[in-house]
C-alpha cells in the first residue's frame, strides 16, 4: 500500500493523480447538483479528439483514470526493475507519454459503445421555430417544392443557437423588408418554408410578393403583436430549447 501511495504522488504518474482529484471533486459537485456533466460541451471540441458521442466530461474523466492506472501501474512496475541513472529518467518520460497514448487509445473505443445508454439531446424539430420572431433577410430563397415568393430569414432560440429558414408571407399580404422582424406562425409541410406575419410593433417599407391561398393554418392578415416577444422568444408556450441548428423533418 505504502508503495502505490508513494508511486501515485511521484513523477510520472503525479499529473494524473493531481487531474483524478479534479475529476473526482467535479463529479462529486454533479452529484450534489452545483454541476452539470455538460458544462464543458460548448467550451471544447472533443471531436477533435475522436472522443465524440459522450459529454466532454464524461471522456476526460475516462481518460484520465485510465492514464492514471495505466502509469501507475508502469511505475510499480519500473521501480521493481530497478533501473539507475539517466536510464531511469528517460523510461519515467516514455512512460508518461505512453499511457497518455494508451489511455486516449482506450477512451476512443470505450466511447463509442458508452454513447448508447447515455441519454443523447433532443434534435431541433422545424416546428421548434413556430412562435419564434425572425429576422427577414435580402434576397430570395429557393425551395425543394419550387415555391415562389418565398425569403430567407434568421430565427435565433434560446439557447442562441440561429438558423436561416425560408418564409412566406401568409395570405395575400406582403412580405416584411429585409431588416424587418417578423412572427413565424406555423410551418408548411408540403412547401418547406415558414408563415411569417409582419410584427405590428415593426416599421418600414414592405416589398411586394405573390398572393398565396395554399394555408395550412388559419392566420390573420393583419400585423402580429410582437410587443411581448423579443429575438428569439416565442410568442406561444416556449418549445424546448435546441442545442443546434440540425432541423428534422418531424
Amino acid at each position: 500500500m505504502t508503495e502505490i501511495l508513494e508511486t501515485a504522488v511521484g513523477f510520472p504518474t503525479v499529473p494524473f493523480t493531481s487531474a483524478l482529484v479534479v475529476v473526482i471533486g467535479f463529479w462529486l459537485l454533479v452529484l450534489l447538483g452545483f454541476a452539470d456533466r455538460n458544462d464543458f460541451d460548448t467550451d471544447l471540441d472533443a471531436a477533435a479528439l475522436g472522443l465524440e458521442g459522450v459529454p466532454v466530461s464524461v471522456s476526460a474523466s475516462l481518460l484520465i483514470v485510465l492514464g492514471w492506472f495505466l502509469s501507475l501501474s508502469g511505475s510499480v512496475l519500473l521501480g521493481r526493475e530497478n533501473p539507475q541513472g539517466s536510464v531511469f529518467h528517460l523510461l519515467q518520460f516514455a512512460l508518461l507519454f505512453a499511457s497518455l497514448f494508451l489511455s486516449w487509445c482506450l477512451t476512443r473505443a470505450l466511447v463509442r459503445p458508452l454513447a448508447r445508454f447515455l441519454p443523447g439531446e433532443p434534435a431541433l424539430s422545424r416546428r421548434d421555430f413556430v412562435g419564434l420572431t425572425c429576422t427577414i433577410r435580402p434576397g430570395r430563397m429557393d425551395t425543394d417544392s419550387g415555391r415562389t415568393g418565398v425569403v430567407a430569414a434568421e430565427v435565433v432560440a434560446e439557447d442562441g443557437s440561429a438558423a436561416i429558414v425560408p418564409v412566406r408571407r401568409s395570405g395575400s399580404g406582403r412580405t416584411p423588408a429585409p431588416g424587418s422582424t417578423g412572427l413565424l406562425c406555423a410551418y408548411d409541410e408540403a412547401g418547406e418554408f415558414y408563415w411569417v406575419e409582419p410584427c405590428a410593433s415593426a416599421s418600414g417599407p414592405v416589398e411586394d410578393t405573390a398572393s398565396s391561398t395554399d394555408r395550412t393554418a388559419s392566420l390573420t392578415d393583419s400585423g402580429a403583436d410582437c410587443s411581448s416577444t423579443g429575438r428569439g422568444h416565442p410568442a406561444s408556450p416556449a418549445p424546448r430549447s435546441p442545442r443546434s441548428t440540425a432541423l428534422d423533418h418531424r
